[in-house]
C-alpha cells in the first residue's frame, strides 16, 4: 500500500466507528483470503445458515418492510380489549430490529385499529393440535378476508394478525411463508407471501417476538432444538433471539448479520487457507467496526469468534468476551445449524444465567478444534472488543 494511503487508514476506520455512540479504538484486520470464501451455500433448501437465500421466496430484509397490521376475534371468543393495548405489547419491536442491524431495516407498520370477526370459532384453527401449512395459510385467509373490506392489502409486503388476548387456544405465534405453486393468499389483486400470526405467548416474549418471527420472514432459521431434549437451548444458550427470544443476549449473530446484510463484507475476516491473521473485533452490538472472523472448515461449516459487550441489545449478558461458535449450513431449522463453544463448561452459571451464557473466551484464553486444524487465541480485550488470532493448519 502507498505510504499516503496507508496514512489514511486509521482515520478511515475511525471515522467508521462513529456511527454508534462511543468510539471503539481502531484495530486491523489481515484477511488473506476472499470473504467470498466463507460465504458458505445452504443445502436444505429452507431455511438455514447459508447465504444462498432465496428472496423470491423469503423477504429482503433491508430498507423498509410495508407491514399491515390487522386484529381479529372469533364467535367463541370476542375481543373486550382495544386493538391498542394489544399492539402495544408488540409494535416496540419495530424500534429493536432497526437497532440490531444497524439502521438497516425499519418495519413500518400500519394498524388497522378494529376488531375482525373471524368466520369460524377460534377451537376450529388447529391451534391445539399443531399446525400444519395448510391449517396456518387457512386461517392467515380467514384473517385477510375479514380485514379485506377496509383493508387494501396491496400496499402491504407483510401482514401481522393480532388474535384477542380472549383467544386462549391461539397459544402461539407461528410464521407463515407462502409456498410457490400453492394456492396461497390472494387480496386486492396482491398475493400476501408473508404473515406473522400472533398468539398468546405475545404476551410472554414482548416486542422481541417481532424480531423472531420477522426473522423467518428473512430466511433465518430457529436456533433453539426442535427435539427439547433435556435442554431446548443446548445448542446457542441465552445468545441470539433466533434461539432464546427471552435470552440474556438476543442480538444477532455476527454470522446472521452478515447472511441478512446487515454486516458488510468489509467487517468480515476470512480464513479458508492455512495461515494466521490477527483481528481486532468490535463487538457486534456496535454498527461498525470489523465484526467477525471466519475459519472455514468445509464447504458447508465453519468456525466464527465475534465480540460481545454488555450495551444495546445485550445490556443484560451474563458474560463478555469473545463468543466462538461453529455454524452448519447443511443442518435444518431446529436441529443446531449454529452452536456456541463453552469456554468454561465446568462452571456454575449465575443466577438467572443458562449453560453457554458464560461461553465467551477471555483475553489469554483458547479455543481448538485440532480434527479440523482450527485454533482461535484471545489475545487482548478492551471496553469495545478483543483482539484475536485465526490460525488454519
Amino acid at each position: 500500500m502507498p505510504p499516503a494511503r496507508a496514512a489514511l487508514l486509521p482515520l478511515l476506520l475511525a471515522a467508521l466507528l462513529l456511527f454508534l455512540p462511543g468510539t471503539p479504538p481502531v484495530g486491523a484486520a489481515n484477511a488473506a483470503d476472499s470473504v467470498s470464501a466463507c460465504a458458505l451455500g445452504g443445502t436444505t433448501g429452507w431455511t438455514d445458515e447459508g447465504h444462498s437465500t432465496d428472496f423470491s421466496v423469503f423477504k429482503r430484509p433491508t430498507g423498509t418492510v410495508k407491514v399491515g397490521m390487522i386484529f381479529v376475534d372469533f364467535p367463541d371468543a370476542p375481543a373486550t380489549e382495544s386493538p391498542a393495548s394489544d399492539a402495544a405489547q408488540i409494535t416496540p419491536g419495530a424500534n429493536w430490529l432497526w437497532n440490531a442491524s444497524y439502521g438497516k431495516a425499519w418495519l413500518a407498520i400500519s394498524q388497522h385499529q378494529r376488531w375482525a370477526r373471524m368466520p369460524h370459532a377460534s377451537t376450529d384453527y388447529g391451534f391445539a393440535r399443531g399446525l400444519t401449512h395448510e391449517t396456518h395459510e387457512a386461517y392467515v385467509r380467514d384473517a385477510v378476508a375479514a380485514a379485506d373490506p377496509y383493508v387494501d392489502f396491496s400496499q402491504y409486503d407483510m401482514v401481522y394478525v393480532v388474535a384477542t388476548r380472549n383467544a386462549s387456544v391461539i397459544s402461539f405465534t407461528p410464521t407463515y411463508v407462502y409456498q410457490p405453486g400453492s394456492a396461497g393468499v390472494v387480496a386486492d389483486g396482491s398475493r400476501i407471501k408473508w404473515a406473522v400470526t400472533f398468539g398468546q405467548d405475545m404476551w410472554h416474549w414482548g416486542p422481541r417476538l417481532v424480531a423472531h418471527e420477522t426473522g423467518h420472514t428473512f430466511g433465518l432459521p430457529d436456533l433453539y432444538a426442535f427435539d427439547e431434549g433435556t435442554d431446548a437451548h443446548r445448542f446457542v444458550g441465552g445468545w441470539d433471539l433466533m434461539g432464546l427470544i427471552a435470552g440474556a443476549g438476543p442480538q444477532y449473530f455476527a454470522w446472521q448479520s452478515w447472511k441478512l446484510g446487515w454486516t458488510d463484507d468489509s467487517q468480515v475476516v476470512c480464513r479458508s487457507s492455512a495461515g494466521s491473521d490477527t483481528v481486532y473485533l468490535t463487538a457486534v452490538e456496535y454498527g461498525s467496526g470489523t465484526k467477525m472472523a471466519v475459519v472455514r472448515t468445509s464447504p458447508t461449516t465453519a468456525y466464527v469468534v465475534e465480540s460481545r459487550r454488555a450495551v444495546q441489545a445485550d445490556t443484560g449478558v451474563c458474560s463478555t468476551g469473545a463468543l466462538v461458535y461453529k455454524v452448519d449450513t447443511s443442518v435444518r431449522t431446529g436441529y443446531g445449524p449454529i452452536r456456541v463453544m463453552d469456554a468454561k463448561p465446568f462452571a456454575v452459571p449465575a443466577a438467572g444465567c443458562r449453560r453457554l451464557d458464560d461461553g465467551p473466551f477471555w483475553a489469554g484464553e483458547s479455543f481448538t478444534d485440532s480434527a479440523a486444524g482450527v485454533r482461535i487465541d484471545v489475545l487482548s480485550a478492551d471496553g469495545y472488543g478483543e483482539t484475536v488470532r485465526i490460525t488454519k493448519s
